[in-house]
């Protein structure tokens, strides 16, 4: 048994009867939708149609809302419904952004996800979602697809249907009859900022909606004067009207007439700042364990005190950043204790805490002279540290809905930032403490060979040839539109190349190091602001 949905769009007429009747059955609060319908019109005048979709959780075989979810919030059940239990839920958000489909929300009340559970609680009683009920054309059809005597079923057998975004590997259950790619595919068509009944001031639950000042974010510079459907529109007017519209909308090939609210931003800066502590954390015990493995430099007592001390605070600092970050701050300790293990938000968490025992182990042993456990707790500590490094970029392979954050690289990524983190820090230290014998010379040497396999690791990330639309569309982002500056400036002159010459021709001594040390986190701050927040503004819908 398998249950689907056919949104049959011969037939639809875009009268929303299937959004009010899901929100009269589940309570869904205004601002927010389990089902929806966007409209998109066709075509220039008078050759134009208007497209109906239906938009709603697509109930997937492979569901990544699921495997992400570091509680087990999210569950298919065995009849092939994606449920959800709201008491579970901590509000981490990973899953709307696993979700290639936009299905779910943080409910403003109960500040927990939700979205389309298919009306299992009708369905477990024999009856159909009140969408199918109520639509008036009956457009839409639910079912067991496995049973061939069903409608569902016969349609799926007969007719050629489409899904959103099979390229995610997802398998959707939600299919649609006369589906024009136009309506489906989210970037085809630009996303306004309001629309006719359906605007709002803010978004929902713990973040709000980012109000829009400019409308060619990307960056396009577009003529004072431009000619829409046979009419001179000013720039300004073009702009008023909705973001970053494209050449192609403007000519007539598609405008999106009808949509529900953008949900903004998901993971602010809380997790941009999250990312930076936690390469700080780790970064400040893996250097001087660099210099203790490798001999390159002699780590005192003071050394590996100050590394213990440091690795702590800002662990500690992570995870009140963390905690912060979840609409349920409440029900943190659920990760730990009602874990799913096939989330990396979960096996992260581990990885700190394990991460944060070893270094307290570290520091009694060092107190009390336990010299004899020195050699293997510095490995496994730099291990742990190596894990907690590196585990976000798991974390952001399992957010599909991201395209951006697929990338290969990201660990290498992380772990470098986490390395060049901990020198920076200690550069900085530098000029406050007694230093031993060639730790300058080591931290300096740390910092360039760090910068420089940053720089390639981002020269790949950014140049090599994306897979889909909506990652190079994020690149472009990054390099020529609304982040150009913040990359360009703050990304490649503050926190790379100045730092590169300042150590390379100049860096001889602890002022040199330590100057070099800020620019290097002020630089790595906004390189994680962009790579968590760019990708993020892509719609999905």
């Amino acid at each position: 048994m398998k249950y689907g949905f056919v949104i049959d769009n011969r037939k639809c007429i875009g009268c929303h009867a299937c959004t009010t009747a899901c929100k009269s059955e589940h309570q869904v609060p205004v601002g927010v939708n389990r089902t929806w319908v966007k409209q998109v019109e066709k075509g220039e005048f008078p050759d134009t149609r208007r497209l109906f979709s239906v938009m709603r959780c697509n109930h997937c075989t492979d569901a990544p809302c699921v495997e992400i979810c570091p509680t087990e919030a999210l569950y298919v059940r065995g009849d092939g419904i994606v449920d959800f239990d709201k008491d579970r839920c901590i509000g981490c958000k990973s899953c709307m952004q696993a979700c290639p489909y936009d299905a779910l929300y943080i409910d403003p009340e109960t500040h927990t996800a939700a979205k389309c559970n298919y009306c299992a609680h009708r369905i477990n009683i024999g009856l159909e979602p009140a969408c199918v009920n109520v639509c008036p054309e009956e457009a839409i059809i639910s079912g067991d697809m496995d049973n061939p005597q069903t409608e569902i079923a016969q349609l799926l057998a007969r007719q050629q249907v489409k899904v959103r975004k099979a390229e995610k590997g997802t398998t959707p259950n939600l299919f649609y009859i006369d589906a024009d790619d136009l309506s489906l595919n989210p970037t085809a068509t630009t996303k306004d900022e309001d629309y006719l009944w359906s605007s709002q001031g803010l978004g929902v639950g713990h973040f709000a909606k980012e109000a829009e000042k400019m409308a060619f974010s990307n960056g396009d510079v577009i003529s004072a004067l431009m000619e829409v459907n046979g009419q001179s529109t000013t720039a300004s007017e073009v702009a008023k009207n909705g973001a970053a519209k494209s050449v192609d909308v403007l000519i007539g090939k598609g405008r999106r007439a009808y949509d529900v609210p953008d949900k903004g931003i998901l993971w602010g800066w809380e997790v941009s700042a999250y990312v930076l502590t936690k390469a700080v954390a780790a970064g400040a015990f893996l250097v001087p364990f660099l210099a203790w493995v490798s001999g390159w430099a002699s780590v005192d007592s003071t050394a590996m005190w100050a590394a213990l001390g440091i690795a702590l605070v800002f662990l500690a600092i992570t995870g009140l950043l963390l905690v912060k970050d979840l609409d349920q701050p409440k029900r943190f300790l659920y990760v730990l204790f009602r874990p799913h293990w096939k989330s990396w938000l979960v096996k992260g968490a581990y990885a700190i805490t394990a991460y944060g025992g070893l270094l307290t182990l570290m520091a009694v042993g060092q107190w009390l002279g336990w010299s004899a456990l020195q050699v293997p707790l510095m490995w496994l500590t730099a291990v742990a540290a190596v894990i907690t490094a590196v585990y976000t970029a798991f974390l952001f392979a399992q957010a599909k809905g991201r395209d951006f954050w697929q990338s290969p690289t990201l660990a290498i990524h992380m772990l470098v930032h986490s390395v060049m983190a901990g020198a920076a820090v200690f550069g900085i230290l530098t000029l406050f403490t007694e230093n031993g014998v060639g730790w300058l010379p080591f931290l300096r040497n740390i910092l360039l060979v760090g910068i420089g396999i940053n720089l390639a690791t981002m020269l790949i990330e950014l140049t090599t040839t994306h897979p889909t639309q909506d990652a190079k569309r994020t690149v472009d982002m990054i390099l020529k539109g609304r982040y150009r500056m913040m990359f360009w400036a703050g990304v490649l002159a503050v926190g790379n190349l100045i730092p590169f010459v300042l150590l390379f021709f100049v860096g001889g001594n602890a002022m040199m190091l330590a100057l070099a040390g800020v620019l290097v986190l002020i630089g790595m701050y906004f390189t994680e602001h962009i790579w968590v927040e760019a990708p993020q503004r892509i719609p999905l819908s």
